[in-house]
């Protein structure tokens, strides 16, 4: 059993939401669940559409996929995404250059399949502590990786924004895949970086493991990224597994 909570909010800077979700708590084709957040990059409305799209055509793909493992579908489903992005921005001059991150999971029993491409993010949020299991696919995440600049040097960085791999901006698309083991108590957070650039990992705890229930936990990230400055739009998944026998 799974409680699951979503929102989506176009912050306090935005003239429109680019990001778009989706969660489902029941099966789609022979995944258990699905969950999906998407962050649209692009002048006009292209990125709006390029992560509606995605996330349609990973539901779609997901949807009518011969695959039982959950990781083995998601490359499936998100190379598909990429290769209809790139076919629609070709067509277009309005949606040239468009494109979306995207983070995608699956919870079976005790067992979390992830996969992302960019910098939206998934965490697993307990009482004792707060672990990012995707790894942003950015520039300066790289940066950090090389030893070139520190992790909070980092997040105030003024290029932190541009990332290194999105679904839509190359012929072929690389994501990364996690499996990941639950224990009972933690939760699961999958967020656009309107969340992440608001709030340290140490403030998204304090507020997840101090409200009452998963809706308050996920209103409350909102508001508190807004309160911080909203300056993109803000999406929030949360995932509470149930695993007591």
């Amino acid at each position: 059993m799974l409680k699951t909570f979503s929102v989506t909010n176009i912050g306090r800077k935005r003239k429109m939401n680019q990001d778009y979700v989706y969660s489902s708590e029941q099966s789609v084709g022979h995944l258990p669940n699905l969950f999906l957040v998407a962050d649209g990059m692009g002048g006009h409305n292209a990125g709006e559409y390029a992560s509606k799209v995605t996330v349609e055509t990973i539901v779609e793909c997901v949807a009518d996929s011969a695959q039982t493992d959950a990781l083995r579908c998601f490359e499936e489903a998100i190379q598909a995404a990429n290769a209809r992005i790139r076919r629609l921005a070709a067509a277009s001059y309005l949606l040239a250059g468009m494109g979306t991150t995207v983070v995608a999971a699956s919870c079976e029993g005790n067992r979390l399949s992830v996969a992302n491409v960019g910098d939206s993010r998934l965490y697993v949020v307990s009482p004792q502590g707060i672990r990012q299991i995707t790894r942003d696919h950015s520039w300066v995440e790289e940066m950090v990786l090389r030893g070139g600049i520190g992790r909070e040097e980092a997040r105030n960085h003024p290029d932190k924004n541009i990332i290194t791999r999105a679904v839509g901006a190359e012929d072929t698309v690389k994501a990364d895949f996690f499996s990941v083991r639950l224990e009972e108590g933690d939760m699961v957070l999958m967020c656009t970086d309107g969340l992440t650039n608001m709030l340290e990992d140490r403030e998204i705890r304090m507020i997840m493991n101090g409200a009452r229930d998963i809706v308050e936990k996920a209103q409350e990230l909102v508001e508190a990224a807004n309160e911080n400055g909203g300056k993109d739009n803000i999406s929030v998944i949360l995932i509470e597994p149930s695993l007591r026998d």
